[in-house]
């Protein structure tokens, strides 16, 4: 979207919050606390109690139960939905109808048929759309994809992606009608990753699952698991993996490893902070390490909603869009009908009768 002459620059986006759940809160602290170009104009949640409290915690005076209420309202400029994914197409493409800025947290939706409907109505509205993966605002992640560009350790030839995650999921984000699984919920950040980092679309995936807590746990969702491995060749002739674990119990962990033709790469680690403490020689050396994903995506966050906001005011395109959105959901796709199916599965499958993600 280009900005015209004519327009001004708003010296403050007005945002509407559309899930005040866990991530919603995550994005409502970066834009009260650390981005005074962005203003939190109002919050739209169906569930009272939620509302009541994210509402309260923020000092928003604005909440609506639905996001109709609220563009009956219309005061604000964009919208960050981070609701469950089977919402996500009606609320974004409702959004861009309305001429209303997008960022949308992943995974962009359930299927690739779904993701081309929000892109169209994107382009409809001639509004903005930012997909939610913060990895590419993170500061250690940006470091290291500059300096692969840069070629310091040559082409890459295998990256490695890991996301562990210490809770069950709720039953919505564990059942594959209604998000696509622990591929989707808990790995879509790991499939935008390695895309990015390689510079290359994936070709080809094979996927292998395990369910070792689940009954454990009163688990009964249809072909659950919690955990998984995938492979996967890209267009370039690169290699790549990646290792999901949810519930892991240790904490949250999310590392990646990059070979190149001239060296290696490694990005984060499973210390929180740079602080150890030994008490006696039984216990030996302890060191914090990373709960919770806001906890270790914290600046990640914060940069992608500013990021965001300065996009909306210059008319720039979104470093990270609908189209990276899409070849998520794609990659999710092949490895789920590749673990369902048993076998090797190129994206192709998924992506026939479909307009090919640039």
């Amino acid at each position: 979207m280009k900005r015209s002459k004519e327009q001004a620059m708003p010296d403050q986006v007005r945002v509407c919050l559309v899930g005040a759940g866990r991530a919603g809160k995550v994005h409502a602290h970066s834009l009260v606390s650390h981005i005074p170009t962005g203003r939190l104009a109002a919050i739209v949640d169906p569930v009272s109690e939620a509302l009541a409290s994210t509402g309260d915690e923020f000092g928003i005076e604005a909440r609506f139960e639905s996001l109709e209420a609220a563009l009956d309202w219309d005061q604000f400029d964009a919208v960050v939905i981070t609701t469950p994914t089977f919402t996500h197409e009606s609320l974004a493409v409702l959004a861009a109808q309305s001429g209303k800025h997008l960022l949308l947290e992943k995974p962009m939706a359930l299927t690739l048929a779904e993701c081309d409907r929000i892109l169209a109505a994107v382009e409809r509205g001639g509004v903005l759309l930012q997909l939610g993966f913060m990895r590419r605002f993170d500061p250690e992640f940006v470091a290291a994809f500059e300096r692969i560009q840069a070629g310091e350790i040559g082409q890459p030839m295998i990256v490695k992606s890991l996301t562990h995650g210490p809770g069950l999921p709720p039953p919505w984000a564990r059942d594959l009608r209604t998000s696509n699984g622990m591929l989707a919920e808990v790995n879509s950040h790991d499939w935008d990753c390695i895309r990015w980092l390689m510079s290359s679309n994936p070709q080809r995936v094979y996927a292998e699952v395990a369910n070792f807590k689940g009954e454990a746990r009163g688990v009964d969702t249809p072909d659950f698991y919690d955990n998984v491995l995938v492979n996967i060749r890209f267009e370039s002739g690169g290699l790549g993996s990646i290792s999901g674990v949810c519930p892991c119990e240790y904490g949250y962990d999310a590392r990646v490893e990059i070979v190149g033709e001239r060296g290696i790469m490694q990005i984060g680690e499973m210390q929180g902070q740079a602080v150890i403490v030994c008490t006696d020689r039984e216990q030996g050396l302890v060191t914090p390490i990373y709960r919770t994903w806001p906890e270790r995506f914290a600046w990640g966050y914060i940069r992608e909603m500013e990021h965001f906001i300065q996009c909306i005011q210059t008319g720039a395109p979104p470093k990270v869009g609908g189209q990276d959105g899409r070849w998520a959901v794609a990659g999710v796709l092949a490895a789920t009908k590749s673990f369902l199916e048993e076998r090797p599965v190129a994206l192709g499958e998924v992506l026939k009768g479909e307009e090919k993600p640039r």
